[in-house]
């Protein structure tokens, strides 16, 4: 066993961030490319979360400040992009979806790329089928011990391609540190969810680990806090959230909350808050003798996360008729945001601009019913029109610009894109 190697107290040991290879140009925009720049050089000096806005006349646009590829999803992506570059004549594999992007992952695979994996970690090439002479990638979001570990029993190094992101990371760091600590784990994300499963694996190796979904679930662990709920109930509640060899009655005295870093940053420091409060009151401590059995914790989501939040709170304070959001139906950060949207306005989440079907019909992804469907008379009649435009962390910029088009082309008396970006100050 290489416990050395493995031990997730250890730095990652992987190939060196690839700035040199630069991102594709299928995934580039020259218009979202020079919206971003222009407001990073107008908002240096300040975090302005405003939206940015494109008057064609009779339709405008409020596009999110901040939206699209992150620096872990880019570095990812350059990893994945370079491996193949340099390695025509071997067998590349992806543990699962590199990012929870159709485009992305059907463009790899195109290329000859491989996946072992479905997202819910369902197998599909067996190990077996693997040698020691093979690539295999590991994903921006991270994989468990476990698998690191058969990986290395084929004879496959997990860390020379390592796309893990940086902040979930992160996060892995800082269950380990209070979990040296005596401190149990609490996570919270959605525990199907590829990262919150390599999170849990790395934790578990740490501290007691428990996964919980949602403030419903944050409440009810709380009453094994306190002992409201009888201790056997948790072990049936919680079936498949907790690391084994769990104890109820000892292992919730002193807890820390980390997460899935997708998460919403709101609802994420309301449970830690709940969790808080309840172990205050229950053991009788103060504000000062906190720490005993609560853990100092920062938030752990991503700047990215945070920023693309922020930037859709900020696209809501503005009036607007109606909100597209791009990306993955399986990405868990775009999800969050087209649930900020939809609490306010008309929201339709959509894959690409393929699912524009016409100026009147849109296929888009009902979160609730979990499928597809497709809404007519999806754009008001009113004059002028105005659409607010973002997409998650694994969204490409092209596919932004093709939805932002492709919504334009409906209105035939618009102005010009050049005049619109000239006027905005875009373009000199």
């Amino acid at each position: 066993m290489m416990s050395t190697i493995l031990s997730p107290a250890q730095p990652t040991l992987r190939i060196k961030k690839m700035k040199s290879f630069q991102i594709p140009d299928l995934y580039k925009s020259t218009i979202i490319g020079g919206i971003k720049e222009f407001r990073r050089q107008q908002d240096k000096l300040k975090k302005d979360f405003s939206p940015t806005k494109l008057d064609f006349g009779p339709v405008q646009f409020l596009i999110a400040r901040h939206f699209g590829f992150c620096y872990g999803v880019e570095n990812a992506i350059e990893i994945a992009y370079k491996t193949i570059a340099e390695n025509p004549d071997k067998n590349i594999y992806l543990l699962s979806e590199m990012i929870h992007n159709p485009d992305v992952n059907r463009d790899l695979h195109s290329r000859g790329v491989r996946f072992i994996m479905e997202t819910s970690g369902q197998q599909i090439i067996p190990w077996d089928k693997l040698s020691a002479a093979d690539i295999v990638i590991v994903p921006a979001f991270g994989t468990t011990l476990e698998i690191q570990r058969k990986l290395a029993e084929i004879g496959i190094n997990a860390y020379q391609y390592d796309t893990t992101c940086p902040f979930v990371e992160k996060v892995w760091n800082r269950a380990a540190a209070i979990g040296k600590k005596d401190y149990t784990v609490i996570i919270h994300g959605k525990p199907t969810h590829e990262e919150t499963r390599a999170t849990f694996s790395h934790s578990k190796e740490a501290a007691p680990t428990v996964v919980v979904r949602d403030m419903g679930e944050a409440q009810e662990l709380a009453k094994y806090i306190t002992g409201e709920k009888p201790a056997g109930g948790f072990y049936q509640e919680f079936k498949g959230q907790f690391s084994e060899g769990f104890d109820v009655t000892k292992d919730l005295r002193r807890i820390g909350v980390v997460n899935q870093t997708t998460m919403l940053a709101s609802d994420t420091q309301a449970i830690a808050d709940h969790l808080k409060q309840v172990t205050v009151a229950h053991f009788g401590i103060d504000g000062r003798d906190v720490t005993t059995h609560f853990a100092d914790t920062r938030d752990t989501l991503c700047y990215a996360t945070n920023d693309n939040q922020s930037a859709t709170y900020g696209l809501l304070d503005a009036e607007a008729d109606v909100a597209i959001v791009a990306g993955g139906y399986n990405s868990s950060n775009t999800s969050h945001l087209v649930e900020l949207c939809e609490h306010q306005l008309p929201t339709y989440f959509i894959e690409s601009e393929h699912k524009i079907l016409s100026p009147t019909l849109i296929q888009h992804y009902d979160l609730h019913q979990k499928q597809e469907k497709v809404t007519t008379h999806f754009l008001p009649d009113q004059r002028p029109l105005t659409i607010l435009l973002t997409c998650g962390a694994s969204c490409p910029d092209a596919v932004v610009e093709a939805i932002l088009l492709r919504l334009l082309s409906f209105f035939p008396g618009a102005r010009d894109i050049d005049e619109a970006l000239e006027e905005l100050g875009v373009i000199q």
